[in-house]
């Protein structure tokens, strides 16, 4: 199973991020290329532990259950999955090469990870190994989406 913490993996996601043009366009999805990298910026600070959220009612329901199914293989998610209200982004634009370096910079500091049961608004209390498969997925499926 393909995991943030490994370093080939890890490296492979920077290079991709680094491939992104200014120009990219989605494939799917309602989000432009400043949203998404935007989106997975915060999503990478949250995993990190520089952000801290609390469990939406509606996870403490279902999240628990919807990770399993989102870390039991390597099937990528689907397209058009629902985010959590916290990583909706509305701003429209934004410093691609700015924001590149921002993201590849968070990528990197998973060498150091130290965030061990982080709390995600959905799914909850995330081990080590879950966080780790649910960042590389996460990562994955938005430069597919942006065909990087």
């Amino acid at each position: 199973m393909k995991t943030i913490f490994d370093t080939s993996t890890r490296e492979d996601l920077i290079h991709r991020i680094s491939r992104i043009k200014g120009d990219s366009e989605a494939v799917w999805g309602k989000m432009n290329l400043c949203q998404m990298m935007i989106h997975c910026i915060k999503w990478e600070e949250m995993a990190l532990g520089k952000k801290k959220y609390k469990q939406s009612l509606l996870g403490r329901i279902f999240g628990k259950m919807a990770l399993k199914d989102f870390v039991k293989d390597e099937t990528p998610f689907k397209r058009n999955v629902p985010t959590v209200p916290e990583f909706k982004i509305k701003e429209q634009a934004g410093n691609v090469d700015e924001l590149k370096e921002k993201w590849i910079s968070l990528m990197k500091e998973y060498e150091q990870f130290t965030n061990n049961h982080f709390m995600h608004p959905f799914f909850g209390e995330l081990t080590k190994e879950q966080t780790g498969i649910l960042a590389y997925k996460h990562t994955d499926h938005h430069l597919r989406q942006f065909n990087a």
